[in-house]
């Protein structure tokens, strides 16, 4: 039998946290096993790489200070048989700067944007898939209790599962040609996860340009198709990225649908009374979504050896899954306007609130109507009292907005 391959040490040189990430994640998808190493400049990774050269290198060309490739052209004055591999990534692919790397070998000099598919293909043959490598079990916790190991994750967690199995159109939108913003906004429109880390990323340091993003399209305008298939590739092909407990995943698709009707409840309303229909969609489908995130902890939990029990499950989920939204939505910084819409969801205290936190807590109260109760009887609630509702109003919203499906 021959050896197994011995885990690949991978050093990563990116300033932007989100390429990084997703630079991460797709060496992972290859090799589960990797060690992966980041920094943020170009003489950090080389003080790193002197000391111990990594199996691969993928650098910026752009790198703060000591750029991508100086930092090779330094690795190169060191000779090592084989040489070490190298992927540029830069915004110089004009004919002289190409001309100009090519004596440093690089295994791969790719364009910004690049093609996260086509490196992943790229990495796929630098760096073969081990022979005894699973792929999918995560490393053992480093606590015996479930509370407190969902104590710790909390901070951490990757956030919602991806309520579909997004990788193949992802795949295929990155192969295609073209590709409009508007057939990308509906390919994701519905998932919490992409929604989320879309407008995330806009809002990014490296990404800020004049207004917030808050939708999902001003996402969409703000990142382009290539990086927002990238973003999303790299969701798609995080290890816990689909739930795989029938039991969790049933859950999941429960809230997934109640995020929906939350959203298209809120879209409803908020276009009837002109107000930022857009943004009470996205509030809306954002709500649960710390719900969404505790259940793809506890799918990592019972992968890794943790006993789960349904008990174990619905505790969590009552007692836990506010805080994870919460955490989830100040870590990636989601705007604090649509934060407090999606606050508004649940309650408007005193003070001033917009007309859109009113439909979103209006939507609350419609969602949470015992089946065969009309929306009319909600005539006399605050919010319908501030916003002016009318019975007719009321009469009107669609029956299948109300229904449970």
């Amino acid at each position: 039998m021959p050896a197994a391959a011995a885990a690949p040490e991978v050093l990563i040189a990116e300033a932007d946290p989100w390429t990084a990430d997703l630079l991460t994640q797709l060496v992972l998808d290859i090799r589960s096993d990797a060690q992966v190493q980041r920094f943020t400049d170009g003489q950090s990774a080389l003080l790193r790489c002197r000391r111990r050269l990594p199996d691969l290198l993928i650098a910026d060309g752009e790198l703060p200070g000591l750029d991508g490739i100086e930092l090779l052209r330094q690795l190169r004055r060191h000779s090592r048989s084989p040489a070490l591999p190298c992927i540029l990534i830069s915004n110089r692919v004009d004919a002289s700067s190409v001309r100009a790397v090519l004596p440093l070998a690089p295994a791969a000099y790719l364009a910004k944007p690049f093609n996260a598919e086509h490196l992943r293909q790229r990495l796929a043959s630098l760096l073969p898939t081990a022979s005894n490598e699973s792929g999918s079990t995560p490393a053992p916790p480093l606590v015996n209790d479930l509370a407190q190991y969902l104590d710790n994750m909390r901070e951490d967690s990757e956030g919602a599962p991806l309520l579909a199995d997004v990788r193949v159109a992802v795949s295929r939108s990155l192969q295609a040609s073209e590709t409009d913003l508007g057939s990308l906004s509906r390919e994701f429109v519905r998932d919490p996860q992409i929604t989320a880390r879309l407008i995330a990323a806009a809002n990014s340091a490296a990404e800020r340009r004049g207004a917030t993003c808050q939708t999902l399209p001003q996402a969409l305008q703000r990142l382009g198709v290539p990086r927002a298939l990238n973003l999303v590739l790299g969701m798609a092909v995080q290890r816990n990225a689909r739930l795989q407990d029938s039991r969790l995943a049933e859950i999941a698709v429960r809230a997934g649908k109640n995020a929906q009707r939350c959203a298209e409840l809120a879209h409803w309303q908020a276009a009837q009374l002109r107000l930022d229909h857009e943004l009470c969609y996205t509030a809306g489908l954002l709500h649960n979504i710390g719900e969404l995130a505790l259940l793809r902890c506890l799918q990592d939990w019972q992968k890794c050896g943790g006993s789960l029990s349904d008990d174990d499950i619905a505790q969590a989920l009552q007692q836990r899954a506010a805080g994870f939204g919460s955490a989830l939505r100040i870590r990636w910084r989601l705007p604090l306007g649509l934060r407090e819409l999606i606050s508004a969801y649940y309650t408007v205290s005193g003070g001033v609130f917009s007309r859109e936190a009113l439909v979103l807590n209006f939507s609350a109260l419609l969602l949470d109507l015992p089946e065969g109760q009309p929306a009319e009887s909600l005539l006399e609630s605050r919010p319908a009292r501030m916003l002016g509702l009318r019975r007719e109003f009321l009469a009107r919203i669609p029956s299948h907005l109300l229904a449970e499906g």
